[in-house]
């Protein structure tokens, strides 16, 4: 019984440390400050396996389903890297809205390549208009589809703000 539980501890410590090695390989970036770094700091949380602050990045209407759903999508996922196109910014009924191409090139384990591209339509509410608490931008939608590779021709011409 005392093995099993050494066993057990080290699976735990080595789960752990693996993911703590994700954390310490990649800088930290989480930058609000306009749709294309928002996008940004989403490929860096995934990047470093904090999916609960990538989830943070969306809106209250959470476009990609619940949390676990989420999170199971990455659960093949060893790295993640993101081209981000020509943003389009737009401003209505006292929002900002930008629609942000990207690609993003996933790396699974067992070494599987794959690419997908599409559009996020992110939004803030003019700052200048908003009372505490501060929403800062936040992903209201995201449409991202399989494609061929390489990445810097996957990233599409133009997205379309809502």
């Amino acid at each position: 019984m005392k093995l099993r539980s050494t066993v057990f501890a080290l699976g735990a410590f080595a789960a752990l440390n693996g993911e703590a090695l994700a954390q310490d390989s990649v800088a930290y970036v989480d930058d609000r400050s306009d749709g294309a770094a928002l996008v940004r700091s989403l490929y860096n949380a995934v990047n470093r396996k904090e999916y609960a602050r990538a989830y943070g990045y969306f809106g209250d209407k959470k476009p990609v389903g619940s949390f676990k759903s989420f999170t199971g999508g990455y659960e093949r996922t060893v790295s993640v890297e993101v081209m981000v196109g020509k943003v389009k910014t737009e401003a209505g009924a006292g929002s900002i809205y930008s629609a942000v191409p990207v690609a993003v090139k996933s790396i699974e384990k067992r070494g599987r390549v794959r690419f997908f591209a599409g559009c996020y339509v992110t939004r803030i509410i003019n700052p200048s208009l908003q009372v505490p608490p501060f929403t800062p931008y936040q992903i209201e939608a995201a449409r991202l589809h399989e494609v061929k590779g390489p990445l810097e021709q996957a990233v599409p011409a133009v997205c379309n703000a809502p």
